[in-house]
């Protein structure tokens, strides 16, 4: 056995992981294709902005093709290389990066079907490795070295990353280095914050020297209280919204996991809904901050989310 996330990974998800690790093709949750058709991420943006915005359309995945380049090695002016994972959109000559951490005993590929989404609608994903069990907060200064070298040489990553338009997205203890990125002024426009759980006494500071928007995507706390996730919302100054999705786990706010089906023996369909109503909130999320600098868009889009109870406990300042 081997552990991931704090709890045991059977034998047979290990030689899954293995295999995914070797190049085999990963099963991802199968959402059908948009109708919606654009020649180009650019017309796209300008489609959506002309629509009432409406998570629930994110929940497929987007019109484009999706170009995957594994093991990208990003070197910084420190010495140290970042090792991560490329979704570029195929479709797009200039596009957002929306660059995805772990949390916890985690990896890249658990977050590489939310970034492969993400390109499919038009921005390209960078999933991230970073040491796995922290220390957080030196995670999060070597996120804003990153933020850093690809705001000053896009072409780190590739030429067609829009430098101007980078979103930072973080899982569980993930979150914390986020907010510690962004709390140093990382030149990014704004993060998403997916379940996040809180670490050390120094976050308070770190998060209220953030001055972007911020998105806080969480699970259902009836089921699974995050440690100090109402940190985030209380100590960021301005500019957050929060919501939660109602009837998942802390692990939904990634790739569909064993830990799921054997805790709450739920079947493989309702860990993959969980997962598909994140990605629906990040893609949203994302989209808003890179559209338009702000979440006013993601915010007006989880109206009908809301009205159904599908998400829930929403708030903003």
């Amino acid at each position: 056995m081997i552990r991931q996330s704090g709890f045991r990974i059977p034998a047979l998800l290990l030689i899954a992981l293995v295999a995914y690790s070797a190049g085999c093709a990963r099963r991802f949750p199968e959402t059908e294709v948009t109708p919606i058709k654009a020649p180009d991420a650019a017309e796209l943006q300008r489609f959506l902005l002309s629509r009432k915005p409406d998570v629930a359309q994110f929940r497929l995945r987007g019109p484009f093709a999706v170009i995957e380049r594994r093991d990208l090695e990003i070197p910084l002016i420190s010495g140290l290389t970042v090792e991560a994972d490329l979704y570029l959109c195929a479709a797009a000559r200039k596009a957002p990066l929306v660059i995805v951490l772990h949390g916890l005993d985690n990896s890249k590929a658990d977050h590489a079907f939310q970034a492969m989404h993400l390109a499919s609608w038009g921005m390209h994903g960078l999933a991230l490795d970073l040491p796995k069990r922290g220390p957080w907060f030196t995670n999060g200064r070597t996120l804003a070295s990153l933020v850093d070298a690809i705001h000053r040489t896009p072409r780190l990553v590739d030429d067609r990353v829009d430098a101007d338009k980078i979103i930072l997205v973080g899982h569980s203890f993930g979150a914390t280095a986020v907010a510690t990125a962004l709390g140093e002024g990382a030149p990014a426009l704004g993060g998403v914050l997916l379940d996040p759980a809180g670490l050390g006494r120094q976050l308070p500071q770190s998060l209220k020297r953030i001055t972007v928007p911020v998105m806080v995507i969480g699970a259902d706390e009836d089921i699974w209280p995050t440690r100090n996730r109402g940190q985030f919302y209380r100590f960021i100054p301005a500019a957050i919204g929060e919501i939660s999705i109602r009837d998942t786990v802390h692990a939904d706010a990634q790739y569909p996991n064993e830990h799921t089906l054997r805790a709450f023996q739920d079947d493989p369909e309702d860990t993959e809904e969980a997962q598909i109503a994140f990605v629906s909130a990040l893609t949203a999320s994302a989209f808003s901050l890179a559209a338009t600098g702000g979440i006013d868009y993601a915010w007006n889009s989880f109206e009908n989310a809301l009205n159904k109870g599908i998400f829930f406990n929403a708030r903003r300042k």
